[in-house]
């Protein structure tokens, strides 16, 4: 092709390129004015709401009664009955020490006081026949007193000998050691054959009733300050506590604050609380830490706002909201305290302000915005199985 015949096409081309740069937004069918659409955003209207002051804390299981069983009487401990760890009732034998000392103190003790009778029957005979003479004068009034002193005196003696052997018996008794409480009784702190309580009672094995358990734990006076200032204009409601296993499984069964102390630990500056836990198939075990999660009380007039809502920077924290406009705006928050996915506001929301929870990083404060409702996001279900082939 020659070049004169070349330069009509060259033309041509470049006619076409310029036409099509020179086309402008409404012809290439973008919006006029070549402005971008406003950016979707999801959004949630803020309602006031009576929420529970919920609070997650760090707690000890401890036995609801726990006693020590102690020997009271001196002896060598012959042989345990019970098996350790095991549940025993009240009244139980545990442990039984000789009884041969006691037995013979015992002996000795009934011997007396048979004595004691004897001489408080001579004596009341001899009382009774001074009476007789002394309205005849044969016997002085010197004789007389002295018979009768000397009848109330082996009456006392009577009553003394029964004293003691009554305490003989008891002490006799204690031979037998038994479960003071109903519970889980304890490994054995004495082993067989050992001399027991000389001198001061003999620490045998500890009997601890965990059904229910309490549950011991704190809050430190700012917490404290925090929901009795969250509680005015709300009301007390319901102290529910739910204990939380160290899995992070909620225990089946509920329990409830029933000791709040109004003292403040000198050494941890806490205030020490306690919760009574049932525990009726014996899951929890004294001694165990679990984390507490403590209704206690309730709290109106605040949000429910969802935690990806909320934002932190070095104010604090904060929202963004669609005004009326269409506008995004910032709004400070006061959110302290995390429940069940939400943050609670307590300050900075309106009712009725749309707070965007979706979409947040194509929301600039002062950008116009499409708000529309925000859906959670739930589960991706199961792959469907395949369509059947036409």
């Amino acid at each position: 092709m020659s070049l004169d015949a070349r330069i009509p096409l060259v033309a041509g081309v470049l006619a076409l390129l310029l036409a099509g740069c020179g086309k402008g937004p409404a012809q290439a069918g973008g919006p006029p004015g070549g402005a971008m659409p406003p950016a979707e955003v999801g959004v949630i209207v803020a309602t006031p709401a009576r929420v529970p002051l919920i609070k997650d804390l760090v707690g000890r299981l401890a036995p609801f009664r726990s006693a020590d069983v102690r020997a009271r009487v001196p002896g060598v401990l012959q042989r345990r009955v019970y098996e350790e760890g095991s549940d025993v009732r009240q009244g139980d034998v545990l442990f039984v020490i000789d009884p041969t000392q006691l037995q013979a103190e015992t002996s000795a003790m009934q011997a007396g006081l048979s004595q004691a009778e004897a001489t408080y029957a001579n004596a009341r005979a001899a009382a009774a026949r001074a009476r007789q003479l002394a309205p005849g004068r044969f016997i002085s009034r010197a004789d007389l007193d002295n018979a009768l002193a000397a009848e109330r005196s082996a009456a006392a003696a009577v009553q003394q000998a029964r004293a003691a052997v009554s305490s003989s018996r008891i002490s006799l008794g204690f031979a037998t050691v038994r479960a003071p409480i109903s519970g889980r009784a304890g490994r054995q702190q004495v082993t067989e054959g050992a001399l027991v309580g000389q001198g001061a009672p003999t620490l045998l094995t500890t009997v601890d009733q965990i059904d229910p358990l309490y549950a011991n734990f704190s809050i430190s006076l700012a917490e404290r300050e925090q929901l009795r200032t969250a509680q005015d204009g709300g009301e007390p409601g319901d102290t529910d506590v739910q204990v939380l296993l160290p899995d992070g499984t909620p225990y089946a069964h509920r329990g409830r604050l029933d000791f709040s102390g109004d003292v403040v630990n000198p050494a941890t500056g806490a205030i020490s609380l306690r919760a009574r836990v049932p525990n009726p198939d014996h899951r929890l075990l004294p001694g165990t830490y679990v984390t507490v999660r403590a209704a206690l009380g309730r709290q109106s007039g605040v949000f429910l706002v969802p935690q990806a809502a909320v934002q932190r920077d070095a104010t604090g924290a904060y929202v963004l909201v669609v005004g009326a406009d269409g506008k995004v705006a910032r709004k400070d928050i006061g959110a302290d305290r995390a429940q069940a996915g939400f943050w609670v506001v307590d300050r900075g929301l309106a009712p009725g302000d749309r707070v965007i929870v979706s979409g947040l990083q194509r929301a600039q404060p002062g950008s116009p915005v499409k708000a529309v409702p925000w859906q959670p996001e739930t589960p991706a279900p199961a792959a469907a199985a395949p369509a059947a082939q036409g």
